[in-house]
């Protein structure tokens, strides 16, 4: 790899790391809001998440063609490598926000669903002191 491709490669890596760092402040965000009472703010931040990925995306096809095919980690150098590890601990932990965010959302779906159920007079689900499923006599909070 001759020299202005690796610097351009570790250019690039650095715009990469920069917007890794902006993705895990989005997601911080994104959490953030998913556990406060603003569905306004949730939709904002994952506008901004997705647009923010796109970008990533690009960015490493980008990458993928400078850093061309079959070679090893000695012909791109030692900042080139020291900047990938950064990029590849950065995503590792935006991957691990965003599964966390993807579960609150989950649980967030799943209290709505048995809100739904109590406010139309289905079974609500309730756990006894063992922590058997009891079922009881449906009271429906409204009727049509």
């Amino acid at each position: 790899m001759n020299h202005e491709a690796r610097h351009r490669l570790e250019e690039l890596l650095s715009r990469e790391i920069t917007a890794a760092q902006s993705l895990s402040q989005i997601l911080a965000a994104e959490r953030a809001a998913l556990t406060g009472d603003s569905p306004g703010v949730v939709e904002e931040m994952a506008a901004e998440k997705i647009a923010l990925l796109n970008r990533i995306e690009e960015m490493e096809c980008e990458r993928r063609t400078l850093w061309g095919g079959g070679s090893d980690g000695a012909a791109f150098g030692h900042v080139v490598m020291e900047r990938w590890r950064a990029l590849m601990a950065l995503m590792a932990g935006c991957r691990k926000a965003n599964d966390v965010n993807g579960h609150i959302i989950h649980i967030r779906q799943n209290q709505i669903r048995q809100l739904f159920d109590i406010v139309r007079g289905g079974v609500p689900t309730t756990y006894g002191p063992q922590g058997k499923t009891l079922t009881r006599t449906p009271r429906a909070l409204a009727r049509a």
